[in-house]
This record gives C-alpha cells, sequence and structure tokens, in this order.
C-alpha cells in the first residue's frame, strides 16, 4: 500500500519561494509515477507537475521556470521548490503516486501514467500567496 506524508506549505508573500516535501513507503518508486496536484477555491483539482503516459515529465503551463520537482531516492522524499510564487499560486497542494503501466499511442509504447492512474495521495497542505 502506497502511503504519502507531506509536509511544508503555509504563508508566503508574492515572489516568494516555499518548498513541499512528501514522504512516500509501502512501494517500489520505480514502478509508480511521484507528481504534485494542487486544487484552488472553485476549481478543479489539476496537474502541477506529474509524469505522463510517455513516462515524461510535464509541467503545467502556468509553473514552468518558477517550479521544479525533486526526489530524495534515499529518504523516499519527493520534492516540489516552489520560486516566484503568485497570488494564482494559492491552492492546496497534494502529492500523488501512480502505477506505472505501459500506454501504447500510435506505433510506440511507453511505460508511464495518465490523470486516472494516480490513487494515492497525500493529506494536503495549504499555500496562501498574498501581495
Amino acid at each position: 500500500q502506497v502511503q504519502l506524508v507531506q509536509s511544508g506549505g503555509g504563508s508566503v508573500q508574492a515572489g516568494g519561494s516555499l518548498r513541499l516535501s512528501c514522504v512516500s513507503s509501502g512501494y517500489t518508486s520505480s514502478n509508480y509515477c511521484l507528481g504534485w496536484f494542487r486544487q484552488a477555491p472553485g476549481k478543479e483539482r489539476e496537474g502541477v507537475i506529474t509524469i505522463d503516459r510517455g513516462g515524461e515529465t510535464i509541467y503545467a503551463e502556468s509553473v514552468k521556470g518558477r517550479f521544479t520537482i525533486s526526489e530524495d531516492n534515499a529518504k523516499n522524499i519527493l520534492y516540489l521548490q516552489m520560486n516566484s510564487l503568485k497570488s494564482e499560486d494559492t491552492a492546496m497542494y497534494y502529492c500523488a503516486a501512480a502505477p506505472r503501466r505501459v500506454h501504447c499511442g500510435i506505433g510506440a509504447c511507453a511505460f508511464g501514467c495518465d490523470a486516472t492512474d494516480y490513487n494515492s495521495w497525500g493529506q494536503g497542505t495549504q499555500v496562501t500567496v498574498s501581495s
């Protein structure tokens, strides 16, 4: 069973930075996609940085150049580094895991994840950005 426990988050002024952490256990990371999602008030949950069907890291257009993902494999910790934060980044942030599986397109197959594959979630941490 995949277990994800988050920490970090908080309040920061626009232009500041925050780092979120997600400790994972109960699975072999090489067999899973790990990523970050967020949900703002009145909006649906969206992928922030996720692994796609082809196994590639995908950044939401709104966070490109500002957010990065990293992992400490030895400690099983997934990080989301958020720089140059904007008020639009205010949301509840979630780490998530999905079992990798084969996805086939036209003439090619890859080992990755799509949105429906993510089925293990952290408890969420609030990020509030003020101006």
